[in-house]
């Protein structure tokens, strides 16, 4: 498959090669899934380009969408991209004020919304984004007026009409420059406002190509998309990947239909980032733990003999025949019923946007399910490296793709450079000055080190490393990734730089306690009371120094606080691809936490 310059060329490619295929998008309507054939999609991008131009939008402008994923969204990407303007994706779980701050700082003069939640936003930051023109809707409800608001259907309808006017729209089209700007990506940044990344038709264009020279898809694979089309990797390899290769790309309707959507499609390959895999294990943790006792025996028996096996494999170690028959058994009562789970078809999966728990990893590759951890960055388009299917080394996030170089800096930075690395930050020169040096080197602002493969092993975040007052440097995410595999846990986030020792913020899983709780006929009125229970305080701590047996004792916690409620994305203390934002988390439990280490 040749590679494509320009996100134009991969688009009018793709229809050409796949043009008879049943369906490039699906969608789900009311209880039906819906095709949409490459021909269907790239008649309304026509239209939505020219119905663009028909508004008076020119080459280089900026043009937003607001939207969860759907076809429209796909529709509206190509449409921007093939009017030889960039788009602005924004994530639809912002708040109006942080959706203002982007569309203003993006110089936006169109935006396309999915429907009266995000319209509702756009009507309350109206005045304060006196550069917006047009409000163009794809789910259109009662109301939905005022200048310059119209349908997508309307905008399409304007576009058909002026077909004529433009005789010359592909080749104006593809006649676009690999280097100009395609896209405008803002950064949910754990710290400090969003900076918008400037990213090329070549940045995209070398990551697609460069990705499926290490994983193959094709035409007869089926994608199930989940991430946010706002989030560069989704963007990337579940968006233009997926449409280059043939894929046929199925829109989850939302996360929490995920594993029903999962049963529904049957995907063969599914990008994610580690939650879902964390919530899959701890659902299958929790249904073997509650089926009594001999469940429970068989289950961990199972995993301890897959566990042995995937070790021998991953090693390229033949496998002992004993070994082999207690593999296949497991496999017949433990993991044959997690692969129904996941729809029964699934050749990989691929995750990436936060460290994998090896733990986790090892088990769902024993099932049958590999987890392909990759490692990459917005600014780099954003695949840096990723574990290869037929070489996967669990514990790393793969070896860089073709074209792209790593190195370790001396104060154990990764450093990267390739064609996918961005332009820059959007009207910020000094901050990518200081993000890209001289020598075309990003400083990615993640500690790792490469091992004698060349895979790279990311160790935790330059800004995020805790230094005690004693001098001790601890790397949280390794410790709270351990503890989180627990069933007994939500979530947890490791405190404690510049301090006298490193403390805990623990979510509980709620349910689990409640019912281990009740299981022990313990009394309490609501989740505060519940937690306050000294039995309960007890229960968690032994569950979480138990994941933690291996620790140094200078990175072992001390003490632990319990949260009442889990971190949310509307609570500021998530970024919207579901990264803790230490900062605001240290910010809201201020008071509890130095209460903490005063007591």
């Amino acid at each position: 498959m040749s590679a494509p310059r320009t996100l134009n060329e991969l688009f009018f490619t793709a229809v050409e090669r796949f043009g008879t295929k049943q369906a490039a998008l699906r969608y789900k309507d009311g209880d039906v899934w819906k095709d949409v054939t490459h021909q269907e999609v790239a008649r309304r991008v026509k239209h939505a380009a020219l119905g663009l131009k028909e508004l008076g939008i020119r080459p280089g402008e900026r043009v937003a969408i607001l939207s969860e994923n759907r076809p429209e969204w796909a529709m509206a990407d190509f449409a921007t991209l093939t009017a030889r303007c960039a788009d602005v994706p924004v994530y639809p779980t912002l708040p109006a004020a942080q959706v203002s701050y982007i569309l203003n700082d993006s110089d936006a003069r169109a935006v396309f919304v999915e429907g009266t939640l995000q319209f509702e936003k756009i009507v309350a930051i109206r005045e304060a984004t006196p550069k917006l023109e047009f409000v163009i809707v794809f789910a259109v409800a009662e109301g939905m007026a005022g200048p310059g608001v119209l349908s997508f259907q309307e905008l399409t309808q304007r576009g058909a009409a002026a077909d004529g006017k433009y005789p010359k729209y592909r080749e104006e089209a593809l006649a676009v420059d690999p280097d100009s700007l395609a896209t405008l990506i803002y950064t949910s940044g754990t710290t400090g406002p969003p900076k918008g990344v400037m990213l090329t038709h070549r940045n995209f264009c070398s990551n697609v190509h460069a990705g499926l020279q290490v994983l193959s898809v094709g035409p007869d694979d089926s994608c199930l998309s989940l991430l946010p089309l706002s989030h560069s990797f989704e963007r990337m390899a579940g968006h233009y990947v997926m449409f280059h290769a043939g894929t046929t790309i199925s829109y989850a309707e939302s996360i929490e239909k995920v594993p029903v959507n999962l049963g529904e499609v049957k995907p063969t390959v599914v990008l994610s980032v580690p939650r879902l895999f964390e919530k899959i294990y701890a659902r299958v943790l929790e249904n073997a733990m509650a089926g009594g006792a001999v469940k429970r025996r068989i289950f961990f028996w199972a995993r301890r003999n897959a566990e042995r096996w995937a070790d021998l494999k991953l090693a390229g170690e033949p496998i002992p025949a004993v070994l082999g028959v207690k593999k296949a058994i497991a496999d017949r009562l433990v993991f044959s019923k997690l692969r129904a789970r996941t729809g029964g078809r699934v050749r990989f999966f691929v995750s990436g946007g936060a460290p994998l728990n090896r733990e986790i990893a090892k088990f769902f590759f024993a099932a049958g399910l590999p987890i392909l951890e990759g490692y990459g960055l917005t600014e780099s388009s954003p695949v840096i490296t990723v574990n290869p299917y037929e070489a996967l080394r669990i514990g790393t996030v793969g070896a860089p793709i073709p074209g792209v170089e790593v190195k370790i800096a001396p104060d154990g930075e990764v450093l990267a450079r390739g064609p996918n690395i961005m332009k820059g930050y959007h009207k910020k020169p000094e901050a990518t000055a200081e993000a890209i040096d001289a020598d075309g080197w990003l400083h990615t602002g993640d500690i790792g080190e490469l091992d004698s493969a060349g895979y790279l092993k990311i160790t935790d975040r330059k800004k995020d490393l805790i230094v005690t007052a004693s001098g001790k440097n601890i790397a949280p995410q390794p410790i709270e990734n351990m503890i989180k595999t627990n069933r007994f846990v939500l979530n947890a986030v490791m405190i404690g730089d510049k301090r006298k020792f490193p403390a805990l913020l623990v979510v509980p899983d709620f349910d689990a306690i409640a019912a281990w709780a009740n299981e022990r006929g313990l009394t309490y009125a609501d989740i505060p009371s519940m937690l306050a229970l000294p039995d309960v305080t007890a229960k968690v701590e032994r569950e979480v120094m138990g994941s933690l047996r291996d620790l140094a004792s200078f990175e072992m916690p001390k003490k632990l606080l319990l949260l009442e409620e889990d971190f949310t994305i509307e609570s500021g203390e998530l970024t919207p691809t579901l990264k803790v934002k230490r900062r605001v988390v240290e910010q809201r439990y201020r008071a509890r936490i130095d209460a903490l280490y005063t007591e």
